[in-house]
């Protein structure tokens, strides 16, 4: 009876570290830092590749969208990009749970527009390949606004997922996707740089943030936030309480 009673309270102890003192906070599958440290490399190293298989293309004033467009030497290097990067992002948004349903939702959304947008390539002698323009416009935005919807409010939250550190993401991946579209507006020859500075920070941010959720809960942290670790007696009755409360 009183071994019974121990491995309960043993039990409730580690439910009670792992859910009430951010044991459980913390924690992406291995596949899903894979996949976010893939995604920049995939795309800097695509957009580099395709780039250098044309005869005559400009990454300072030139999209990369122009790299994928028929005409383009290759094209497929490019529209291969697209698509890889956008599963490596939709990958990254199903393993990173620790982060909020509705952000995880609006970074696959964004993903998957900047599939299609494979799929609607831009085309000589069309000044608005409305398509295009679309899924682009959709995927900037998702990947873009993707942390406003994945914070959470915690002492033991990872700091990429904090509401500070998000609002600052968005903040700053807004401000280089607005400078993006006041190059493509303006003409002012930039255009291929402010797209490929945005798209650089748009990829590093996932990576960052399941890193964040990688760093491992220190004992002494846990210890110090259930100062009846180690004593069975009151760590098995402080678990009996917590178990008692939910019931």
């Amino acid at each position: 009876m009183g071994l019974t009673a121990s491995r309960r309270g043993d039990l409730g102890a580690v439910r009670l570290e792992r859910f009430g003192y951010g044991g459980g906070m913390r924690g992406v599958p291995w596949w899903g830092v894979v996949s976010s440290a893939a995604a920049p490399v995939l795309m800097i190293g695509g957009w580099t590749a395709a780039a250098s298989l044309q005869p005559r293309f400009d990454p300072v004033a030139d999209t990369v969208s122009a790299l994928a467009a028929p005409g383009a030497v290759d094209r497929w290097v490019m529209t291969l990009t697209f698509v890889v990067v956008g599963v490596c992002y939709v990958v990254t948004a199903l393993a990173l749970r620790p982060a909020r349903t509705a952000g995880r939702l609006i970074l696959i959304t964004g993903a998957v527009a900047g599939m299609l947008v494979a799929a609607n390539p831009e085309r000589a002698g069309d000044a608005y390949p409305w398509g295009h323009i679309i899924w682009a416009s959709i995927g900037l935005a998702g990947v873009t606004a993707w942390p406003a919807g994945a914070w959470r409010r915690g002492t033991n939250v990872p700091w990429g997922l904090r509401p500070a550190v998000a609002a600052v993401a968005v903040a700053v991946l807004l401000a280089l996707v607005m400078w993006f579209g006041a190059e493509l507006i303006t003409g002012s020859g930039q255009a291929g740089l402010a797209e490929r500075v945005a798209g650089t920070a748009q990829a590093l941010w996932p990576l960052a943030v399941v890193l964040s959720c990688c760093r491992p809960v220190g004992a002494s942290a846990i210890r110090s936030r259930n100062p009846w670790r180690g004593q069975p007696g009151r760590e098995a009755g402080l678990a009996r309480s917590h178990l008692a409360g939910d019931g």
